[in-house]
């Protein structure tokens, strides 16, 4: 898949974006927001590694946010199984010298619309930490809804905080 936004693109990940990725992703102002698997400090292994992870399985559903002809960000979709095989998990991250131009709004539209119709998801979720209001705010400008406050639910950094679970919902949705 290759998508081309107004302020982005969107591909997969490819041998040599291994620098841009370790450049971009090593801050610990990204790292603050996201799981724990996501490592800080983040080394080019690790942006090796991830490349191999992101390409591994099929559908691909792990992509790169490309700016500027190169690597900026991540965004991707964890589809769930059994019952909840018409749902998915959504993630992204990017490169703070893009931060607060909109960039991640656009792609998350994008990527809710690609789970919807290529996909046959009916549920796009996400879960930010409640320190996160950006990230927040960026899932509602994407139409996402916020559907409630998981107390206590996230070990980051030392610390014990509440989630805020936002999803998107495909329009008419039936069984």
């Amino acid at each position: 898949m290759h998508l081309s936004l107004q302020s982005c693109s969107i591909r997969k990940w490819q041998p040599g974006d291994e620098l841009a990725l370790a450049k971009h992703a090593n801050n610990y102002n990204i790292w603050i927001n996201l799981r724990n698997s996501f490592p800080y400090p983040y080394t080019l292994q690790d942006a090796q590694n991830w490349i191999l992870i992101a390409n591994a399985s099929e559908p691909i559903t792990n992509f790169a946010l490309e700016i500027n002809g190169e690597a900026a960000g991540g965004i991707g979709l964890i589809l769930q199984p059994d019952v909840y095989s018409k749902s998915a998990e959504i993630g992204y991250w990017l490169s703070e010298m893009y931060w607060n131009r909109g960039i991640v709004t656009e792609a998350l539209s994008a990527i809710t619309d690609y789970g919807f119709e290529n996909l046959q998801l009916k549920r796009i979720y996400a879960a930010v930490f409640d320190w996160n209001i950006k990230s927040a705010r960026v899932l509602e400008k994407a139409g996402y809804q916020f559907e409630g406050k998981l107390y206590k639910s996230v070990y980051k950094n030392g610390k014990l905080i509440d989630s805020l679970l936002y999803a998107a919902i495909k329009p008419n949705t039936g069984a």
